[in-house]
């Protein structure tokens, strides 16, 4: 039993191996951690901000020459074999320094666990497997102190999270805006016998703050960007006495930039624009091997072009290009950057060395990928600063906050789960929907 009266997670087959990790963070805690965290990313900007991608050499090379040089010899399969784990990497100063620093500053433990009902047979039907584990460990996380009454499912789809959470005299509302995945919500429902009501909603329109009332208890799995944001500040605003938000795609935002919520991110100096808000997206867990080399092939052709560009615009300058579909790669390469040249206004003159232009893409591909390990040590430090803006944010509206992980990062990186409350003795005062 934890301090705080609540049940301390159990072990599943789902968790790593090793010594347990820290408590989740709490109300006091917050400010703190983020504290460190928003100094840390600061101080090492000039090593995360910079991509690797779009740069045929990057500004800490020339301070740390020894790292760069190591990195760049490495091969494109050690690159793949630390992707996932680039704290544990023997790579020269001061890469062990700064993995110890992010590791400790970035580690939160999982979220106090709540009994959890089996699901209803069939009710998993239509629900992928790893979708159908995160929806189980979300919903065994939300231990609250007063028991839901009315389920709002946020950006709910199908609303495959909403029935899974129903209960006994609980009621359920799923807000999506496709009215593809409404109807298909609504036969489901029907086919349950659940006391689930679909609505189409666009969220982010004005209209949506109608559909919040103070008995609503807000859920959203992987809600991106904006899409989360917005439930955040109408919730609060509207009174609602408890929520829970995994947050997602901290890049889908409609701004050029970052727009900080709570009083502390405000006053940072750390501006993150929408490469920044990428970074935490960048770590990929599911990809099979035909989706990844598919991707490989996809960046090696494009640093191959890239390099081409650079000499037919005689400029050192990265030259952005659109999202190709993937049967561009069935292309020969030659007629690849051809095609690619002329969408972007260039002729490609002479006769390119095409063998040796390819090699040298798949080349760039293993130095860009080995040096974004540098990077990745930034990764989880960055989203927990921004999942800690969102949490001080609730904790200004008033909100008991408490923050951690609810699934292992193998069945998803995005495992970082918010639980606001307010607090018991003000459930009167909180409940009432400002006029």
């Amino acid at each position: 039993m934890l301090a705080n009266g609540r049940k301390a997670a159990t072990p599943s087959l789902l968790d790593p191996p090793g010594p347990p990790m820290t408590a989740y963070l709490e109300n006091d805690q917050l400010l703190p951690r983020f504290q460190a965290l928003d100094q840390f990313l600061r101080d090492h900007h000039h090593l995360w901000h910079p991509r690797p991608f779009t740069s045929l050499r990057l500004p800490w090379e020339t301070t740390h020459p020894e790292l760069a040089e190591w990195l760049r010899g490495q091969t494109l399969a050690d690159a793949e074999s630390a992707h996932n784990d680039p704290c544990h990497v023997l790579a020269p100063a001061p890469y062990p320094q700064l993995a110890a620093e992010a590791q400790a500053l970035a580690t939160v433990g999982d979220l106090s666990t709540t009994a959890l009902a089996p699901a209803s047979p069939r009710l998993n039907v239509d629900v992928p497997g790893r979708k159908w584990q995160q929806i189980e460990a979300f919903a065994s996380h939300l231990d609250f102190a007063r028991r839901a009454r009315h389920w709002l499912d946020w950006c709910a789809g199908k609303g495959h999270l909403g029935r899974r959470l129903l209960g006994e005299e609980q009621r359920l509302t799923c807000l999506e805006h496709d009215s593809a995945l409404v109807a298909a919500g609504e036969h489901l429902s029907r086919h349950h016998q659940l006391p689930a009501e679909h609505r189409l909603q666009d969220v982010m329109a004005e209209s949506a703050a109608a559909q919040l009332s103070a008995d609503h208890t807000p859920v959203a799995l992987h809600a991106c960007g904006d899409l989360h944001v917005r439930l955040i500040q109408l919730a609060s605003a509207n009174g609602c006495q408890q929520l829970a938000i995994a947050p997602c795609c901290y890049n889908r935002t409609s701004g050029p930039g970052y727009t900080p919520l709570s009083s502390a991110a405000r006053t940072s100096t750390l501006r993150l624009d929408l490469d920044d808000l990428g970074l935490p997206l960048s770590e990929t867990v599911t990809a099979g091997n035909r989706v990844r080399r598919q991707r490989d092939q996809s960046m090696a052709w494009r640093l191959g072009f890239d390099l081409l560009q650079r000499q037919l615009r005689q400029s050192d300058d990265y030259l952005p290009t659109p999202s190709l579909p993937s049967s561009w790669l069935q292309k020969s390469f030659a007629d690849y950057c051809h095609d690619l040249a002329a969408l972007k206004g260039l002729t490609v003159t002479n006769a390119p060395d095409w063998p040796a232009l390819e090699a040298a893409g798949w080349q760039r591909l293993a130095q860009v990928r080995n040096l974004e390990r540098v990077r990745n040590l930034f990764r989880r430090p960055l989203e927990l600063w921004l999942v800690l803006d969102r949490a001080l944010y609730l904790r200004e509206q008033g909100y008991n906050v408490r923050l951690g992980t609810f699934c292992p990062h193998q069945l998803t990186p995005r495992n970082l789960l918010l639980l606001a409350e307010q607090p018991v003795d003000n459930s009167v005062s909180n409940f009432t929907v400002p006029g």
